[in-house]
């Protein structure tokens, strides 16, 4: 089963406090992991931040109903019961979940975006529907725009000049902590009869073992002839290494050939 989301995971919550006992956060979060049976790789899902998913939306729905007023914090890490909670328990729920929290004026008020979450509220309007919680909003948005700046660098690397992405390839790569310096690693790109090597990099700082590059600016699919030809021409450098690198992407028989040789 997906991990539960902090909604699922509150009237669990407030039914185990409903014995009337202090409870650490931390307890309360093992319980819960084998109330939903969750598998290890469940119990291990982590966010961006290296936190635990679970442990993150149990920490909001603690948040929720401590806002709401049905749980009190009784310490650091631990949390009771109070009369509004047990009757809500009273009640007999299906499901306790932000609607329903919203007859309390103390979560109203907790819910009202201040000035500067308006536009953020705005744009999570569907959060009631699919919950997440604060840091899961923030890493949903984060990807969309990680997302949404590759395609655009993509666009705008297809329309440059062949030469601009050769020298882009090598900037990349040197950037990625391979040895050499710009002039040394854009020393054959642009030659005549360099056999289709655009640029030469040091696989290490002190120079000891040299990877030769080829850039291919293309829309189409980069074939196995296409990768034959540079493992060509690297045997006529007696080069043991290179590297391709594509705006577009390889083609199966690409893909199993460079795994082969």
């Amino acid at each position: 089963m997906p991990v539960p989301t902090f909604e699922d995971i509150m009237l669990p919550m407030l039914t185990l406090c409903g014995d009337g006992n202090e409870h650490a956060l931390s307890e309360l979060r093992g319980r819960l992991e084998d109330r939903f049976g969750l598998t290890p790789e469940e119990r291990n899902c982590k966010l961006r931040s290296g936190a635990s998913r679970f442990g993150n939306r149990v920490r909001w729905a603690g948040v929720y109903l401590r806002k709401a007023g049905v749980l009190e914090s009784t310490g650091r890490g631990s949390v009771r019961i109070t009369s509004r909670g047990l009757a809500l328990l009273g009640e007999r729920p299906a499901r306790i979940d932000s609607k329903l929290l919203r007859r309390y004026r103390e979560f109203v008020e907790f819910k009202r975006p201040s000035r500067g979450q308006l536009s953020m509220q705005e744009s999570n309007s569907q959060t009631d529907e699919i919950p997440e919680t604060p840091e899961e909003i923030l890493e949903t948005a984060s990807r969309e725009l990680r997302r949404s700046l590759a395609v655009e660098l993509l666009d705008r690397v297809k329309t440059s000049s062949p030469r601009f992405f050769e020298q882009l390839t090598i900037d990349l790569l040197l950037a990625m902590g391979y040895g050499g310096s710009r002039d040394d690693a854009s020393q054959l790109v642009g030659r005549a009869g360099d056999g289709g090597i655009d640029g030469v990099i040091k696989q290490d700082r002190l120079g000891l073992d040299v990877v030769y590059v080829q850039a291919k600016r293309w829309d189409g699919t980069v074939s196995s002839p296409v990768v034959r030809q540079f493992a060509g021409s690297l045997d006529g450098v007696r080069a043991r290494k290179g590297i391709m690198i594509t705006t577009s992407q390889f083609s199966r028989e690409a893909t199993e050939y460079a795994e082969r040789i």
